[in-house]
């Protein structure tokens, strides 16, 4: 309980003192606020793994390309997901998440001037033009676009159903995609859960996925590829299998 408490006291000032410093730049001054979004990220995410006491080993850091645009695809089990994959991917990136965060006070201002992505899942068309538009400037700028096509925490930890927005992407941009698998995030924090343990998550960077030549009717063989990439990275193929084309 006291670690508890810890993480989420940290998890408030640090959140305030981070995105408040982005909302200030983005009204008083805005130069280098790339730069700035990036280490208050990065800040943010290792403040509250620090308060947490969670360790976090990376494997297969030659798969990722930091000069050059790129989908990371990710299992979702824990919020620790993404502090683990804010804290130590070592490139440019910005995630896409669900449209409720870019609507949290402060934080949500901060999200948007930073570029990430609040994708309304009930609007079809709303969240398409998000993509498109946050996609064309993450391949201007050569970021890596991070997502969680699962669409949501597994509650269990098991690989669910993949959703096809991350896989259209690839092949209108034509940019690899790299599967990772994050393994024993949900140890910390499980979804449903408020209670935080301490441990270590460890971060498996997948050989990326070619997409250069793939057309609209490739996105479900790249949706199996990823799928299986990951759920071999994680050590769970055993699980619902085809079920997770959609």
């Amino acid at each position: 309980m006291i670690r508890t408490f810890w993480v989420f006291l940290v998890g408030f000032f640090s959140t305030f003192f981070h995105a408040g410093n982005v909302v200030l730049r983005v009204h008083f001054w805005r130069r280098n606020l790339h730069c700035a979004c990036d280490k208050a990220a990065r800040r943010w995410s290792q403040n509250i793994l620090w308060a947490a006491n969670v360790r976090v080993n990376i494997e297969g850091l030659e798969n990722l390309r930091t000069d050059e645009p790129q989908i990371v695809v990710s299992n979702h089990q824990s919020w620790f997901d993404v502090f683990a994959l804010a804290a130590h991917l070592p490139v440019r990136y910005r995630f896409v998440a669900k449209q409720e965060l870019g609507g949290v006070p402060i934080f949500g201002k901060a999200w948007r001037s930073c570029g990430h992505v609040s994708v309304d899942r009930g609007n079809r068309e709303a969240a398409i033009e998000s993509l498109d538009q946050a996609w064309r400037e993450i391949h201007e700028e050569k970021l890596t676009m991070v997502l969680f096509p699962e669409g949501t925490r597994s509650p269990d930890g098991r690989l669910k159903q993949f959703k096809k927005g991350a896989f259209v992407m690839a092949v209108q941009g034509q940019v690899p995609l790299v599967p990772v698998a994050v393994v024993g995030s949900r140890e910390i924090m499980p979804k449903g859960s408020l209670k935080v343990r301490s441990g270590s998550i460890t971060l498996r960077i997948g050989i990326p996925i070619p997409t250069a030549g793939a057309t609209i009717r490739d996105r479900n063989r790249l949706l199996d590829a990823s799928w299986h990439a990951i759920a071999a990275l994680k050590g769970d193929e055993d699980g619902p299998g085809q079920e997770h084309l959609l």
